[in-house]
């Protein structure tokens, strides 16, 4: 490619990331703008909202009303009491495995766990970039990408999960038991380790598919233990439907404006439901059958760059996905462009038209 093509590419990567870096901080400004009651006048809730359901159902789990989680109308009451009485409605939508992260973190107050849990997943991420080979001032960068900034607005757990996914994927060929309890314990959050099975076993891996069997098997043991075995038949028979209901609302719905699925992309364009599930159907197998012949191993591909393909197509295999997931995005992206940058502006050798 010419030098200048390169050029004119990287410079309006960096431009496309700094108006979203922008608008992505000037929503956590307004985020974090409160009115009289503690309240975010940009959302009508607490900035850190999101968080506040991982807290809440911690929190009640602590208080042996592990139940209410199942429960939205003992739910929502609730969570205000513990909160604030001007709370919108909010729905638990984890497995009960996600209280293990939870129930700790309810231990403290909720501003200071909302800042332990930002502060902890950045820094998982931060590793796992480091792992991909990001040099120190593009992890730095990564810590203003758009997806991060709405993780850290909302307390969401984008950061902890993209790093589950891309760190497990990356360990698991040399390090495949490490790599397979990383993958295990993206069963907090199912939906968006879909297509690890796929990639596991398509390279012979079952080392790592054996210890991520474990590991989620463990999780869900544990968690039935300590927080009672009949929430894992209510996860299945309160939580999942709620949670179908609200991926099936009639469009257009405001959390909908920050869907970033096929599925949702179908249903904006106003086709129903039946339509979206085909369409959404098509790209999930595609996406399968892209990472089995990725992971075979049948065309040479730098393991970092197969990690981040898997990473993107992830977002294309599941219905359920929104922006705070879309962190593997800008780990790929600015591995590129800062080796581009470095080739175009940088070195003093003729090493742009590679």
């Amino acid at each position: 490619m010419p030098v200048a093509s390169q050029k004119f590419i990287v410079l309006s990567g960096l431009l496309v990331w700094l108006a979203g870096t922008l608008i992505g901080l000037n929503y956590l400004r307004l985020a974090w703008t409160l009115d009289g009651n503690g309240l975010s006048v940009m959302t009508g809730r607490l900035p850190y909202w999101d968080f506040t359901n991982l807290w809440g159902g911690g929190r009640l789990a602590l208080q042996g009303n592990v139940g209410h989680l199942f429960d939205v109308e003992a739910y929502r009451p609730a969570l205000r009491t513990l909160l604030s009485p001007l709370l919108l409605d909010q729905e638990w939508s984890y497995p009960p495995s996600m209280l293990l992260l939870g129930a700790p973190l309810a231990a403290l107050p909720v501003f200071p766990a909302y800042l332990a849990w930002t502060g902890a997943t950045l820094a998982l991420l931060l590793v796992v970039a480091g792992w991909l080979g990001l040099k120190g001032w593009q992890r730095l960068l990564l810590l203003a990408a758009p997806p991060v900034i709405f993780n850290v607005l909302f307390g969401q757990n984008g950061t902890l999960t993209s790093s589950l996914l891309l760190g497990g994927l990356l360990l698991a060929p040399t390090r495949p038991l490490l790599g397979g309890l990383l993958l295990g314990l993206l069963t907090v959050k199912p939906h968006l380790g879909i297509l690890v099975p796929f990639c596991l076993m398509a390279a012979g891996n079952y080392r790592a598919v054996a210890s991520a069997t474990v590991t989620g098997l463990a999780m869900v043991v544990l968690s039935g233990a300590v927080f009672g075995w009949e929430t894992w038949p209510l996860f299945f028979s309160e939580t999942n439907p709620m949670m179908r209901a609200i991926l099936e609302a009639p469009y257009p719905q405001g959390y909908q404006m920050n869907a970033m699925t096929v599925f949702s992309l179908v249903r904006s364009l106003g086709a129903g439901l039946g339509t979206a599930y085909l369409v959404q159907g098509l790209f999930t197998a595609v996406a399968v059958a892209a990472v089995i012949w990725l992971w075979r191993g049948a065309m040479p591909v730098e393991h970092e760059v197969r990690i981040s393909i898997t990473g993107l197509l992830a977002l294309c295999a599941t219905p359920y996905g929104y922006t705070y997931d879309a962190i593997r995005l800008p780990l790929r992206s600015w591995s590129w462009a800062g080796n581009s940058w470095y080739r175009c502006f940088c070195s003093q050798s003729a090493g742009c038209t590679r």
